[in-house]
């Protein structure tokens, strides 16, 4: 529930003039949350991998060819979302975060649903995801969202792979 005069959040696409300051703060928790949660603490961005610090540091060149998803409450950016660029007419969503002050408000599922909105309009036929099975609240959220469990595509030890239909 949203505090009587706080904004509404906003889910809008991560564009040529969009501000990369508020997707690299989201960017750098996701990262810095996900390493810590595998054992492998990161106390500082200079201490992810290489990729992951790409992404951070210039997030239009990390996804150019993908839809990037921003939520925002006010001018804070408080949740960001992937979906990669459709292969076969399958997506991939990655990268949802939302701000742990916001968690529960329905932030994610904004996300998602704009997502998954988008890509259904582009032609996409699948949308797929990958999680930690450690993350059950949001293997929760994805099942009420329509996901289902699938044999995996990728192999890491504790990665649960879902998709749905769109």
């Amino acid at each position: 529930m949203r505090a009587t005069g706080t904004p509404p959040v906003v889910v809008h696409p991560f564009g040529p003039g969009s501000p990369t300051e508020g997707l690299a703060a989201l960017l750098t928790a996701y990262h810095l949350q996900t390493e810590a949660e595998k054992g492998i603490p990161a106390g500082h961005v200079d201490a992810l991998p290489d990729r992951y610090r790409a992404e951070i540091a210039d997030p239009r060149a990390a996804f150019a060819d993908d839809t990037v998803l921003l939520a925002g409450c006010g001018p804070a950016s408080v949740g960001c979302l992937v979906g990669t660029a459709p292969v076969a007419g399958r997506t991939e969503l990655k990268r949802l975060w939302t701000d742990p002050a916001l968690r529960g408000q329905g932030v994610a599922s904004l996300l998602i649903g704009a997502a998954l909105t988008r890509a259904a309009a582009d032609g996409v036929r699948t949308a797929a995801l990958s999680v930690w099975a450690w993350r059950t609240g949001a293997i929760g959220l994805y099942e009420r969202l329509g996901f289902t469990v699938v044999d995996p595509w990728d192999e890491r030890e504790g990665l649960v792979c879902m998709e749905r239909p769109l």
